[in-house]
């Protein structure tokens, strides 16, 4: 088979930036296209913690203090680089410390939009600085989905990008990079706004995703069911039109899992490792993170987990109505690792405060936590409203953590309901997005962990499932191969 040429676009990889599950694929796919022999190459901004973190970057000769206008104002680029972790595949960072030299990832700054222009242009003209020719660009989100755009105007008639194919995949339809009307220019000339979404236009705003689906050659998501979900209301938000548009080139790919850095037989983060046949330690770890967090429930009952971003997409709104009355009237106890909304961090306060010793709440982002929940937790709660994909929930199922998720998106594709009259199924799946069905399933997966016998079947079940990357690549090297 032929070598891919690959050029990939993503506002944050690991281990170099993350804020979410999109950091987690483009660095995934970074590591396991370059697996398969293929010529792949990442793009990313240089953010001051990947400055920071990685002072040895190196220089890319030809490529320094390239300037780049962007509406009115001259901006200058610089790309840095070095070869992804355990791979010779090449990461190039988009210096533009007046863009980019800020505290977080994203801001809400007047100019975000034009922190983003930037970043995708600085890639096709750091590829043409590079002498490299693409066959398939993959970008990813609103932060690059004016590439596709750009390719059918600005680089039609490059020598060395005229030919390529633009792939952009939808890891979140929520965040769709808006910007108003004036800020055309910012986009580039007249023969580029031109093609925008001329409805939008005259209601004052540019839509960076829809400006994506509509001129991609191929869109995809991360996971067959929020294909179909964001083709209709109320998922699509907005853009459901757009998608029907291109119904027969929109794809879901389920995203895949890091099992080097996310399995109980190996993980670093964890002192006490298991598997399937030998679950001594994951009790090992339930005491230990039930110590950590000052807990006082006996290692005999059950422990609900949650790593989550605080947001109402996550359906904390229907944890507050369920679990005070299911604390109140269950024995379990319920950690909460997480960042987000005030008012729903204000909730889980409380909450830790009123049944002290069987609630804990940590706030922020914390690695080794996070794992040892996973580890230590007997159970994983995700009600989200809407999850493109989600991870946790593939995680859990790696550390015989029972997951207990709402039927959507990638929590359907990758949880089945289980049926101890058949002893088949991984997981507890409720389907209405209100606080009973909560309530139903939570008392529903307490009820099965009390009978050990039953509570085994499920936990090997669940620690057979197998969502690792090397099933996934095939799909993304096949749709690659059919754009090229």
């Amino acid at each position: 088979m032929s070598v891919l040429k690959l050029c990939l676009l993503s506002s944050e990889i690991v281990p170099y930036a993350k804020t979410g599950g999109l950091a987690d694929v483009a660095g995934a796919l970074v590591r396991n296209v370059s697996a398969l022999r293929h010529d792949v190459r990442a793009f990313t901004p240089l953010y001051p913690i990947v400055r920071r973190n990685y002072p040895d970057l190196q220089p890319v000769l030809g490529a320094q203090r390239v300037p780049l206008r962007i509406g009115d104002t001259e901006y200058g680029f610089s790309l840095l680089t070095c070869a992804y972790p355990g791979s010779d595949a090449p990461v190039y960072f988009v210096d533009c410390p007046a863009l980019f030299d800020r505290p977080g990832l994203y801001t809400n700054d007047p100019d975000e939009h034009r922190r983003f222009l930037l970043f995708t242009r600085a890639t096709l003209e750091g590829c043409r600085r590079l002498g490299f020719s693409p066959q398939v660009f993959h970008c990813n989100d609103w932060h690059s989905a004016f590439l596709p755009l750009y390719l059918r105007t600005l680089y039609a008639s490059d020598s060395l990008l005229a030919r390529a194919k633009s792939l952009l995949t939808i890891h979140n339809i929520g965040y769709q990079g808006v910007m108003p009307s004036a800020a055309a220019a910012d986009v580039g000339p007249a023969s580029v706004w031109a093609l925008l979404d001329q409805g939008d236009f005259g209601r004052g705003g540019i839509n960076a995703l829809k400006t994506g689906i509509r001129h991609a050659h191929r869109v995809s998501t991360v996971s067959p069911t929020y294909a179909r979900e964001i083709r209709e209301t109320p998922l699509g938000m907005g853009l459901e039109s757009a998608l029907r548009e291109r119904t027969d080139r929109v794809t879901g790919i389920l995203n895949g899992v890091d099992y080097q850095a996310w399995d109980p037989r190996h993980d670093p983060h964890l002192d006490a490792h298991f598997n399937p046949e030998d679950l001594r330690g994951k009790l090992i770890n339930k005491e230990m993170l039930t110590a950590t967090l000052g807990l006082k429930i006996a290692t005999s009952r059950p422990l609900i987990g949650m790593v989550t971003r605080l947001t109402e997409q996550k359906g904390i709104d229907l944890l507050m109505d369920a679990l005070p009355d299911l604390l109140q009237a269950r024995d379990f106890g319920l950690v909460v690792l997480g960042s987000g909304d005030s008012k729903y961090s204000g909730f889980f306060e409380s909450l830790a405060q009123r049944f002290a010793g069987r609630v804990s709440y940590r706030t922020g982002f914390d690695e080794p936590l996070a794992h040892l929940i996973e580890a230590g937790s007997d159970i994983f709660l995700m009600p989200s409203r809407y999850e493109p994909c989600g991870l946790n929930q593939m995680y859990s199922l790696r550390y015989g953590t029972i997951p207990v998720v709402r039927n959507t998106g990638g929590l359907a594709d990758s949880v089945q309901h289980f049926d101890p009259g058949t002893g088949r199924g991984t997981g507890c799946v409720f389907n209405d997005y209100d606080a009973p069905a909560v309530r139903w399933a939570i008392n529903t997966v307490l009820d099965w962990f009390a009978i050990p016998s039953i509570w085994a079947q499920l936990q090997r079940n669940a620690m057979a499932q197998d969502f690792s990357w090397t099933r996934q690549i095939q799909e993304y090297e096949a749709l690659y191969r059919g754009l090229a």
